[in-house]
């Protein structure tokens, strides 16, 4: 079987979204299917066309970046083409393109399938609430043409107003989620160069981007080292240079390099999937405070409850899920540093 992969961002991007992508990719090809993913030119270094994995990665240039979107003035007419030759489309939402390729999908017969991740939210602002409206209309105008729309849980499936509107074509389907197990030199390794100090360690793994709820873990770590003097948090992911966060990273950036100098705040960087593991079993808590439903699950909950890690999750649809399946950890209400630093603390007692 033929599948052609639409996305806005795949590789070398790191995302959850570009990660799962990534993983049903790899997993196609490893079954003896073709996979070509269709996606941007993100970074004007990057090759127009290239093998990655057994899969065929084509990218469409770039005109101009849209805050956190990119418009691709060819990407329709490489939708054409690529649409004829494959026999499934596999559209991961959101992304502003969709509705013309599910409406291809339709018109050349093509099953289409959308793989829902999550509702994009800009932050405030009359040009931010256009764009929502815009790619809010695009997606459900994909959901119209596709023929089957997969969410990740039944959680997110019943509270999304996207999902829930088109509740004969939504299947759930749990996402995979791949951790390959440390070795412990490995793990003792990465502790010696990033906790030394045998320090408690608080976790967590995302971009810097203000709907990940970072300033609820500031907000809350005075209370938690009241309690628990000798912590630290690991911070692994994009940090600087997030598209559309400079403000939120400029205004956050003062207090974390106070805990930097006083040593219970490091960041970590993008670290390589090969990394993760040690990153996960060097935590005592993992922390996922997310503040609206761009976050539907949280892939890094998972892995850390792999090694055994529990998480303190915002209750959001989907979030909320992985603690709830596994009763590892808490789930606490958005936005709310109070009951975040009073979960850490009750986690961390624990010896």
């Amino acid at each position: 079987m033929r599948i052609l992969t639409v996305l806005t961002y795949y590789r070398p991007h790191t995302s959850g979204l570009t990660i799962y992508a990534e993983r049903i990719a790899k997993a196609f090809v490893a079954r003896g299917h073709q996979v070509t993913v269709l996606t941007s030119q993100f970074e004007k270094d990057l090759p127009l066309r290239e093998m990655m994995d057994g899969i065929e990665v084509i990218r469409s240039p770039v005109l101009f970046r849209l805050n956190k979107g990119v418009i691709m003035p060819w990407i329709g007419l490489q939708a054409t083409i690529e649409a004829l030759k494959h026999d499934v489309i596999l559209l991961h939402l959101p992304q502003f393109d969709a509705a013309g390729i599910s409406l291809r999908g339709r018109l050349f017969k093509k099953p289409t399938i959308i793989a829902y991740h999550s509702d994009l939210i800009l932050p405030p602002g009359a040009f931010n609430r256009f764009v929502n409206f815009v790619v809010d209309t695009a997606n459900r105008l994909t959901a119209t043409f596709a023929h089957r729309i997969s969410a990740y849980t039944e959680d997110i499936a019943e509270h999304s107003p996207y999902l829930s509107s088109y509740p004969k074509k939504v299947r759930v389907i749990t996402p995979p989620v791949e951790l390959p197990e440390a070795a412990l030199a490995v793990i003792g390794a990465f502790r010696f160069r990033h906790n030394p100090e045998r320090k408690r360690v608080i976790g967590m793994a995302t971009r810097f981007a203000s709907e990940k709820g970072v300033e609820v873990l500031l907000d809350a770590l005075p209370k938690v080292l009241e309690k628990h003097p000798n912590i630290k948090v690991l911070y692994a992911g994009q940090h600087e240079g997030v598209w559309g966060e400079q403000e939120y990273f400029a205004r956050l950036i003062p207090r974390i390099r106070e805990l930097e100098a006083a040593g219970k705040w490091k960041f970590l960087g993008v670290l390589p999937l090969t990394d993760m593991p040690a990153f996960f079993a060097n935590l005592d808590v993992i922390c996922v405070p997310s503040l609206n439903s761009t976050e539907t699950f949280g892939f890094v909950q998972v892995e850390a409850m792999m090694n055994g890690v529990p998480s303190v999750a915002s209750n959001l649809p989907g979030v909320r899920q992985p603690v709830k399946m596994t009763g590892m950890g808490e789930v606490i209400p958005i936005g709310s540093s109070d009951a975040l630093a009073r979960a850490l603390i009750r986690i961390l007692d624990q010896p």
